[in-house]
């Protein structure tokens, strides 16, 4: 991490501070559902497993995840939900990738775009920055009284690529295809695994400070907190201490 925050490491901090409970219910629904639509076994599609774990670690009540995989699995009438994923450009030149799951397509698609415009960026085409990024699977480790060398082993032995400092937690980075297989891994070895996602890795990363590091900052929890969006990646790079800013808030 050489001493800066990555906007993966910011989103998980902020969603373990203050995640709104009903907003992070109505969010791991509609990823169930979706995941659902390949098939409502979890043990035959990896990422309803995924949506079916993060859900029970979250106290989504179990009743309440059978009636998302019945729903998106056609088992029961739903909503017509339709995932789409928006990209464009955040202050500084910030790469942003928002996941969406929706069911009027107009309304996202307007809201974003205001939320761009309002924050000093603005909403590109389909594969205007989608390049900069790459599908990857990104699993935090409850820190506690676990040594970092202790989370490494485990982990490269489950086959991650990567193993770093995250603060108040350890961040591993695997294939798409192989999360499942790495958090089982540090699940049975012990380990407190505090989230698991396949979420858009950037490539590099673009470091800012002062107002635009702010700027950024508002843009990216905007997204995140919009009803609509299940996830957010950007190639935003910022010191901590641009975090303790009321600006940054």
């Amino acid at each position: 991490m050489s001493g800066h925050s990555k906007w993966s490491s910011i989103k998980h901090k902020k969603a373990a501070k203050d995640a709104k409970r009903g907003k992070l219910f109505t969010k791991l629904i509609k990823e169930i559902s979706v995941a659902a639509r390949n098939g409502g076994d979890p043990d035959a599609n990896p990422r309803l497993r995924t949506a079916v774990l993060t859900a029970r670690a979250a106290s989504l009540p179990n009743d309440t995840i059978d009636r998302a995989i019945k729903k998106g699995s056609g088992q029961l009438e739903g909503q017509q939900l339709e995932e789409i994923d928006y990209e464009g450009y955040g202050p500084g030149g910030v790469a942003v990738m928002a996941r969406a799951v929706t069911d009027n397509r107009n309304r996202t698609v307007s809201e974003l775009r205001f939320l761009f415009n309002k924050h000093g960026g603005n909403l590109g085409d389909a594969n205007s920055v989608a390049w900069m990024f790459q599908k990857r699977g990104v699993i935090h480790v409850c820190r506690g009284e676990v040594d970092e060398d202790r989370v490494m082993e485990i982990a490269l032995e489950r086959g991650a690529d990567d193993v770093s400092d995250a603060g108040d937690s350890f961040e591993i980075v695997s294939s798409a295809e192989n999360l499942e297989t790495v958090r089982s891994g540090l699940e049975q070895g012990g380990l407190k695994v505090t989230s698991a996602e396949v979420t858009m890795v950037p490539k590099s990363t673009v470091h800012l400070t002062g107002a635009q590091a702010a700027s950024a900052l508002k843009l990216l929890e905007a997204l995140e907190d919009h009803d609509d969006v299940q996830n957010v990646s950007a190639n935003l790079d910022v010191d901590p201490a641009e975090l303790e800013k009321p600006s940054a808030a």
